[in-house]
């Protein structure tokens, strides 16, 4: 028998119509051996990963190595059949260890060329679209959907070409290489033992939480396959078809009165429900977890927002571009960036370990959004640099990207302060937490017309907005929040020493 393959990846051969699969063992190790009697076999497959339903199931060992045929003839030569390759879900950034499936692109069978789309995933930084390294065919999904992927972990698996499949000429010619076991995951992946339904590990142990036997759910996916689905819709079944009473359980009854019916007690239409905690959300209860222990203080301040806004509408009455829109947002933003280079203690971030702080040269303003995933807080980079235009632009994009759930890793990461603005939804004020490992955030209220009264008593309307800023206490005080605050309120109110301070 020639053993014929590539180390981590699946090959194929076929001789008549008998198949076997295996890995490539060091040429060491590698001798002939006589094939199974085909007469003893019908049909098998537990090492491909879409396994053909069998009669009989054997296995032979070879060097602690084990390989599996099926057959029915061993008259013809030997013919190479594409090699089976998994794909897995690789480290889409760092710190991340797993990832939710959003959707598929292609579907079993499907013939994929190379950086072709195959699915979406989201960690929970942002969302990442996974493309195929090979030109191939689409064997088998081994993850639906809404499943939590570890990184390492196989996606799916790809058929293709022997010349795509380079061998490793330095593990092929060593005699020290030991043939590589297969995972237990892997192994119970593809297992097909006689009588048992296909399934994945995920689907098992679904079956096993809802007290179901596999051998009872009946299969939608390739040859039968059974999927989450599947269970779930079973499990479904099973509470609304209603129970069966023994004939012989059932005393008869003489010397009492004909019982009357008891009304029936219908099931609330009001179901308690549990929502997974995915994406976004995840990042969220691990920031404000890390938030929860930095010491807070709050310091809240009413800024006069009427020339903002006269300076709002003539900006918009001068655009014609129809794709931007003015707000107040970018010219906060930008007076915030000058107000940081007075005072760079606020764009810092802190290290416990080393007691050392670390004042960030870029004005990365993060601008924490509502999103239908949850609130995300992507950051608009070297801020210090961009002019108000350049900056409506850039907050337009981001905006965009969050709304579609499109936001790449590098549009979240490396943010040095943030800018909540609650007010855009309602709310006069909010007590914002910090985004760690940040030192200082900003919650905007709404802007809003109130009555103020003048030296002489003379009442007249402003626009007043709230803005509540919160900071770590153990790097910052009072008087310095105070003092940031004062410079930031001053460029707002007078947005025309923007321009005098412009580069």
């Amino acid at each position: 028998m020639l053993v014929r393959g590539v180390l981590q990846k699946r090959s194929c051969w076929r001789s008549g119509n008998a198949y076997f699969f295996c890995r490539r063992l060091p040429s060491s190790t590698v001798e002939p051996t006589r094939m199974i009697d085909p007469a003893a076999v019908a049909h098998f497959s537990s090492a491909a990963l879409t396994p053909i339903k069998s009669t009989f199931n054997c296995s032979y060992k070879l060097y602690d190595h084990k390989v599996h045929y099926f057959s029915t003839s061993a008259a013809a030569a030997l013919e190479p059949v594409d090699n089976i390759i998994d794909i897995p879900l690789a480290q889409t950034g760092e710190g991340i260890a797993e990832c939710e499936l959003l959707k598929w692109f292609v579907k079993e069978g499907d013939e994929v060329e190379e950086y072709q789309r195959l699915c979406e995933v989201q960690s929970d930084k942002a969302t990442i679209e996974i493309t195929s390294r090979y030109q191939g065919k689409v064997v088998q999904f081994l993850h639906v959907p809404g499943d939590i992927v570890k990184v390492g972990e196989t996606l799916l698996s790809i058929s293709v070409d022997d010349s795509q499949v380079a061998p490793d000429v330095g593990e092929l010619s060593s005699p020290t290489s030991q043939p590589i076991e297969p995972s237990k995951e892997s192994s119970e992946l593809t297992k097909s033992q006689e009588g048992e339904s296909l399934s994945t590990p995920a689907v098992r142990n679904l079956a096993k939480q809802h007290g179901i036997d596999l051998n009872d759910v009946p299969g939608t996916g390739k040859h039968g396959r059974v999927q989450k689905e599947d269970v779930l819709s079973y499990a479904a079944n099973l509470k609304t078809k209603p129970a069966t009473v023994d004939p012989s359980s059932v005393k008869p009854t003489f010397d009492e009165p004909e019982q009357v019916p008891q009304p029936v007690a219908y099931e609330s239409l009001h179901q308690d429900k549990t929502l997974p905690i995915r994406g976004y959300q995840r990042a969220m209860v691990k920031s404000m977890t890390a938030a929860a222990t930095i010491p807070h203080f709050h310091y809240i301040e009413e800024i006069n927002c009427d020339k903002l806004a006269k300076l709002k509408d003539a900006f918009q009455k001068q655009n014609s571009d129809p794709s931007i829109k003015f707000t107040f947002m970018p010219v906060l933003i930008k007076s915030l960036s000058m107000a940081l280079t007075a005072h760079p203690l606020l764009n810092s971030n802190f290290n416990l370990e080393k007691y050392e702080v670390n004042l960030k040269g870029s004005h990365n303003i993060g601008i924490a959004m509502a999103t239908p995933v949850g609130l995300v807080v992507p950051n608009i980079k070297n801020v210090q640099s961009l002019s108000i235009l350049e900056i409506t632009k850039e907050l337009a994009r981001l905006q965009k990207l969050a709304k579609e759930n499109k936001l790449n890793p590098e549009d979240i990461r490396g943010g040095t302060i943030t800018l909540s603005n609650i007010g855009a939804i309602g709310g006069k004020s909010g007590s914002p937490l910090i985004n760690v490992p940040e030192v200082a955030i900003i919650a905007l209220g709404r802007t809003q017309k109130v009555a103020c009264f003048s030296d002489d008593g003379t009442v007249y309307p402003v626009s007043l907005m709230t803005a509540n800023i919160a900071a770590d206490h153990r790097i910052l005080d009072g008087a310095t929040v105070a003092r940031f605050c004062n410079e930031w309120k001053k460029l707002i109110e007078k947005p025309e020493l923007i321009l005098l301070h412009t580069r």
